[in-house]
């Protein structure tokens, strides 16, 4: 069972750019799918938000809670699922933008069989391309993903963002920072470049829009020398310059940069202040990596601490885990309470990679840990970035 792609995306071309839901449900047509509601996560992955068509639904759909519900399910596992319902069977595949899961499609069809399954799989994947392509041309869908409103600081820092999940055959890289809707001063980006996997965590001092500029000077100083090909070394110190330059030592930001050899799994990385990664093997959080950190970049010239940064190296074996993250994880607490701390950070990342689940996955539970550990009141932002080199 196929339905034509290039007919559907012939027709998406001359679409209205929001009308998603539309396009999804007259390709579903041509093997018996209806009632199409296509989900999207909201920024903090915690529930699944409807996308409205331009064609009203008898009943309008709510959000799916991500933790307790069977589209949840689907989005946390990444595999279909079906249960009969009095109209038919109803299924729900995952919606994914390149690597990065961004929802969920749910339809229903006369029966499930595995050819009709495969075919709403993709039509899952049919949903996220055009999901990704279109959101250049509207705000419709970043709306949607909001269950209240960003602060600009936090809109700021989601522009700035890549997609918070890569996956090749070498490798995978997930990310997320919370508070989602409030987040000022955490960042990260990366690039695959041939063999080369480039990545950097930054955490600009303060919160609100001054966090966010300095966040965005660095990303954008980084991206920059990144693209231009210079050493770690050399990127590294230019941050400094920079913000040394804009700011004149009033305001720094801590974080790393990293360069990873897909070929041959070695890790050569910085540290500019930043809590040590965490290194994970056969599905054991197995401890800190060190490396001799610098002061934060835009305080060098304010503390004669120049020369050159040391470069730290680490031979990955197949399947090792790097856990980089900010120091609002370990240091997350209630007022009067312990903070989250190093251990149990360590302890609650064995527990999830030692059953197999996916980066993206782990990530998502681990930033639910520290939000239940201030009960949702975040004093600082905190940001996790998962990379498995598959070898």
């Amino acid at each position: 069972m196929t339905f034509d792609f290039g007919q559907a995306l012939r027709a998406a071309q001359a679409a209205d750019p929001a009308s998603v839901p539309d396009i999804v449900e007259s390709v579903a047509g041509a093997f018996g799918a209806s009632d199409i509601v296509v989900y999207l996560v909201d920024f903090g992955q915690a529930t699944l938000e409807p996308l409205p068509g331009h064609r009203p639904h008898a009943d309008p759909p709510e959000s799916e809670a991500v933790a307790t519900t069977m589209a949840g399910r689907v989005f946390r596992t990444q595999e279909p699922a079906s249960a009969r319902r009095p109209a038919g069977i109803r299924v729900w595949v995952p919606i994914v933008e390149g690597s990065d899961r961004t929802g969920v499609l749910a339809v229903t069809v006369p029966e499930a069989t595995e050819e009709v399954v495969r075919a709403c799989t993709d039509l899952g994947l049919f949903a996220g391309h055009l999901i990704a392509t279109q959101a250049r041309y509207t705000d419709s869908y970043s709306l949607r993903r909001r269950r209240r409103s960003l602060s600009l600081a936090a809109s700021i820092q989601w522009d700035l963002l890549p997609p918070l999940v890569l996956k090749t055959k070498r490798m995978t890289v997930a990310g997320l920072l919370e508070p989602a809707y409030d987040v000022g001063g955490d960042s990260f980006d990366y690039a695959i470049n041939g063999t080369t996997f480039d990545l950097a965590m930054f955490d600009a001092m303060g919160h609100g829009i001054q966090a966010a500029v300095v966040a965005s000077l660095a990303v954008g100083s980084y991206r920059h020398d990144r693209r231009d090909n210079r050493s770690l070394q050399s990127m590294h110190t230019r941050l400094d310059e920079t913000l040394e330059h804009q700011f004149h030592g009033a305001v720094f930001a801590t974080g790393f940069l990293a360069k990873i050899d897909l070929d041959t799994g070695t890790m050569t990385w910085t540290n500019a202040g930043n809590p040590p990664p965490i290194l994970v093997r056969a599905g054991t959080a197995l401890g800190e990596l060190r490396c001799t950190p610098t002061v934060p970049w835009g305080l060098a010239a304010m503390t004669d601490a120049g020369g050159e940064p040391t470069v730290a190296s680490e031979t990955l074996e197949p399947g090792d885990s790097i856990l980089f993250y900010t120091d609002g994880i370990v240091e997350a607490h209630r007022p009067g309470q312990e903070q989250f701390g190093v251990d149990l950070l360590i302890d609650l990342t064995t527990q999830h990679s030692s059953t197999q689940q996916e980066p993206e996955e782990i990530v998502r539970q681990l930033i639910g840990s520290v939000l239940d550990h201030q009960r949702n009141q975040l004093q600082d932002d905190a940001t996790v970035v998962l990379f498995r080199w598959n070898g």
